[in-house]
């Protein structure tokens, strides 16, 4: 097999979540093509040895969901991740980072750049296959906890907040709440803090995204430290 490979009649079955596999390990690549080819709703699109190849297929294919390990030869998944996700002609394609390590450099560039999350490489199947349904129907793929462990170590090194203009559009209630993801809670955490029912607080999150333009709620954590919104620890 070689490191680049595209299926063709991969757009046959329009309910298909079509992921594209970014890897340099051939074994690798197999292990996850025979997780994801049991699942009727799961399509693997192609394959990619490389960050070159990974963007090139992303382009071509235009998969829902890329697979990326963030570790390759040459351009590796980082710079690849940056260049799917600033092309507006992949406005719908996601990236979830896949690492042998939970808290990295390399996983928060990632995030900045704006991956949708991460998964380990020895994570379990049932949620390999859960990760890749979350992350294809527009939600972020990191749980508040470890979401607030991640951009805590790293937004930490921040040294000196830059305020984005774009926080200007928010409302005072959208900032609260817009701080309140920073610190990892949930949407139904949120509503409990807020005396809120769940739906409201959801609708909140839903137009900060838009109005800051960001994919998920990832990158929202991103930005909230960034900005100096909030800092790590600020809920105690």
């Amino acid at each position: 097999m070689t490191g680049r490979t595209a299926y063709p009649g991969a757009a046959g079955r329009d309910r298909a979540v079509r992921v594209l596999l970014a890897d340099d390990q051939t074994l690798v690549r197999a292990g996850f093509r025979s997780i994801l080819s049991d699942e009727d709703d799961i399509e693997v699109v192609g394959e990619a040895s490389d960050g070159e190849q990974a963007v090139a297929l992303a382009r071509e294919l235009r998969p829902d969901v890329v697979l990326m390990d963030i570790r390759m030869p040459g351009t590796d998944g980082l710079e690849a991740t940056r260049r799917i996700l600033a092309d507006p002609r992949l406005t719908e394609v996601r990236v979830v980072i896949l690492t042998t390590f939970d808290v990295d450099d390399y996983v928060y560039g990632a995030l900045r750049a704006g991956a949708s999350g991460f998964l380990l490489k020895d994570t379990e199947p049932m949620e390999l296959l859960h990760g890749i349904r979350v992350v294809a129907r527009g939600d972020a793929l990191l749980a508040p906890a470890v979401t607030r462990r991640l951009i805590a170590e790293f937004a930490g090194r921040v040294k000196q907040p830059d305020p984005s203009p774009r926080l200007n559009a928010l409302t005072e209630r959208e900032r609260e709440v817009m701080g309140l993801v920073g610190a990892g809670l949930s949407n139904d955490e949120i509503a409990r803090r807020l005396v809120l029912s769940p739906a409201t607080a959801k609708t909140h999150v839903s137009r900060i995204m838009t109005k800051l333009d960001v994919r998920d709620r990832a990158q929202l954590v991103v930005l909230a430290y960034e900005s100096g919104m909030i800092v790590p620890g600020w809920l105690g």
